[in-house]
């Protein structure tokens, strides 16, 4: 799996851009601020439809205009894909597949991503919402019609959080209130159930990873930690119930408070040092460690899955946005030598001995927002 192709139109600085993408390793290079990372935050939107930058579409939109289109061709199995995506100020975003009219959440899980940046250090430091952002998107890339449970957990929440609110103070029929308590836990029955599985196919990688990038680091693990349950079982509908019956119990606490206290959307992805939690206790090279393992980790499951789609699917694009200048000698040439091998990467870097020589590849200059020789 790659990107060939890239079209922009509006997205962030580039009124327009064009860029013809080949295989192995090709490094975009430039001074700060000339729109380097912004190509790759474009192919990592179509893959997730987020960025790992911005919380919201609204600043992807170039300033003055009232739209940003990206546009990919994808080569996949030996087919080639078109995708696009246009961002709309203040109106719902659009989808294409081939030319033909899409739903936005139609594209997720096409391509493939896995993406390693300087924010990557919250997920050791940061608070949970980070954490679990990165568990539900790594469920999506291995089962992408997760997507749609977790927008759908995400509307219910909003809308059962809303009932807690505006019932606080009533007495009346809470009706309502058990039909949303249904729909919230066989959506969170589902995720946990998803979050379960990948946490289970991902820790050997990050066991390994982590050996690699610190070999003298001890082990790092990860597990789940749930707010609403001491033991969880592995069944996506027992799940379910068991959350049911949780919401039941707490729900005098969130009519009083007027929030929703048990759920994935208060859960966490644990991440330990030996025996210790690695946020408050792990230095700041052990966080990079672990953040590169995670990520190193992601890769590895992605790469090496057996499940039926797994020869479809391939290997994910691998994108390093400028992450070489925040680490230091060591931990560079061991992500080098992990990944030097991998089909396509992409790499943003503000001047190229920063990449080590492992991954010596095509070098794009990017400067004024004008990318290589246009």
């Amino acid at each position: 799996m790659r990107v060939s192709h890239l079209q922009l139109a509006d997205f962030r600085s580039y009124p327009e851009a064009d860029v013809e993408l080949e295989p192995g390793v090709t490094t975009f290079v430039g001074r700060n601020g000339q729109g380097k990372t912004n190509l790759v935050e474009a192919i990592r939107y179509i893959s997730v439809l987020d960025s790992h930058r911005v919380a919201t579409d609204a600043p992807l939109i170039r300033f003055g205009a009232e739209r940003a289109i990206i546009r990919a061709k994808i080569e996949k199995s030996g087919r080639s894909l078109g995708l696009e995506i246009t961002l709309n100020a203040g109106r719902a975003n659009q989808a294409r597949l081939n030319r033909g009219a899409a739903r936005p959440r139609d594209l997720v899980g096409i391509l493939r991503t896995v993406l390693f940046a300087p924010e990557d250090l919250s997920l050791v430091k940061g608070d949970p919402s980070g954490r679990r952002a990165f568990l539900d998107e790594l469920c999506v890339a291995l089962q992408p019609v997760l997507a749609g449970d977790i927008a759908d957990y995400e509307r219910v929440l909003r809308q059962r959080t809303s009932m807690l609110k505006t019932s606080r103070n009533a007495r009346g029929d809470l009706t309502m209130l058990d039909i949303w308590d249904e729909k919230l836990a066989d959506l969170g029955g589902r995720i946990v159930a998803a979050r379960l599985r990948a946490i289970a196919g991902l820790a050997p990688h990050v066991w390994a990873a982590y050996q690699d990038v610190a070999p003298d680091g001890g082990d790092c693990r990860i597990g789940y930690s749930s707010s609403w349950a001491t033991e969880l079982p592995e069944d996506a509908a027992a799940l379910g119930m068991l959350l049911l019956e949780r919401l039941r119990e707490v729900r005098p606490k969130e009519l009083e408070r007027g929030v929703t206290l048990a759920g994935p959307h208060r859960d966490d992805l644990e991440i330990r040092l030996g025996d210790m939690p690695a946020k408050g206790y792990a230095s700041h090279g052990e966080s990079w460690s672990c953040a590169l393992a995670l990520r190193v980790g992601t890769y590895d499951l992605l790469t090496s899955e057996t499940g039926p789609d797994s020869e479809e699917d391939g290997e994910p694009v691998l994108i390093l946005d400028d992450v070489f200048a925040e680490l230091d000698s060591g931990r560079r040439a061991a992500l080098a030598q992990r990944l030097e091998r991998a089909s396509q990467v992409l790499i943003t870097a503000a001047v190229a001995e920063d990449v080590p020589a492992a991954l010596v590849g095509r070098v794009i200059p990017v400067a004024k927002g004008r990318v290589g020789d246009e």
